[in-house]
C-alpha cells in the first residue's frame, strides 16, 4: 500500500469516527490525508470503497486474533479468558478504527456487507463452539449458550463505542477486566487476579473506565 492510500484510509477512518459515514465528505477525507479530492478517486472507487476496505482491513484482523486466541494450549476457561482478553484489549487500543469497522456497517453496500457479515459471523462461531465445548466439559455453567455468546461479543466489541485514552483502566486492564467478568457470565467461580485500577503507569488520576 502506498504512503498515499495509507494517509487516505486513516484520514477516512477519523472523519467516519467522528463524523459519522453520511456526514463526512471526500473534501474531509482529502484534507486530512493532505491531497486533493481528486487523488481520493485515484486509489478508491467511491466514499463507501473506502469504508469498505476499512472495515474489511478490521475484520480481517479480528477474525485473526480470535482465531489464535481460541486455539491457545489449555481448557476453555482458559481459551475465553485470553479470546476476550485480546478482543477487548484490540478494540480499546484502537477504538477509533473499531468504532468504524463495528458500526458504520450500514453504509456498506450490499455486496460488501455481505462479505463482511461473513467473517463477523465466523468470529461468533469461535465464541460459540468455545462456549459449547466448555458447557459440553462441565466448565461452563449456563441457561442459554447462544444468549451467551450474544452477551460476550457485544461485552466485546461495544468497549469501542465509549474507551477512552485518558480513561481510569489502560487497554490492558480493561481487557484483563472484562476476560474476568466473561468467566463470571459464564458460571466459573473464580476468573483470575483482580485489577487494581490506577496502578498501571499512566493511570493514576483517571476518573473514566
Amino acid at each position: 500500500m502506498t504512503d498515499t492510500a495509507q494517509r487516505l484510509l486513516a484520514s477516512a477512518t477519523a472523519a467516519f469516527a467522528s463524523k459519522g459515514f453520511h456526514g463526512t465528505t471526500t473534501r474531509d477525507i482529502a484534507n486530512g490525508a493532505g491531497v486533493t479530492p481528486g487523488a481520493v478517486y485515484v486509489h478508491h472507487n467511491s466514499k463507501e470503497d473506502l469504508l469498505y476496505s476499512i472495515s474489511k482491513l478490521g475484520h480481517e484482523k479480528t477474525l485473526s486474533l480470535v482465531r489464535e486466541s481460541a486455539s491457545i494450549d489449555g481448557d476453555p476457561a482458559t481459551r475465553m479468558a485470553a479470546l476476550v482478553r485480546n478482543l477487548v484489549r484490540w478494540q480499546a487500543a484502537n477504538h477509533t478504527s473499531s468504532r468504524v469497522v463495528n458500526f458504520e456497517l450500514p453504509a456498506l453496500s450490499a455486496e460488501h456487507l455481505a462479505e463482511v457479515l461473513r467473517m463477523r459471523h465466523q468470529v461468533e462461531e469461535e465464541f460459540r463452539a468455545l462456549v459449547e465445548a466448555g458447557v459440553e466439559q462441565g466448565v461452563f455453567t449456563v441457561p442459554d449458550a447462544d444468549m451467551a455468546v450474544v452477551t460476550l461479543l457485544s461485552m466485546c466489541i461495544d468497549v469501542s463505542r465509549w474507551y477512552r485514552d485518558d480513561g481510569r483502566l489502560s487497554a490492558a486492564e480493561l481487557g484483563e477486566h472484562h476476560s474476568r467478568m466473561a468467566l463470571r457470565i459464564l458460571g466459573v467461580a473464580e476468573a483470575g487476579t483482580a485489577v487494581e485500577p490506577g496502578r498501571a503507569k499512566g493511570t493514576e488520576g483517571r476518573t473514566h473506565p
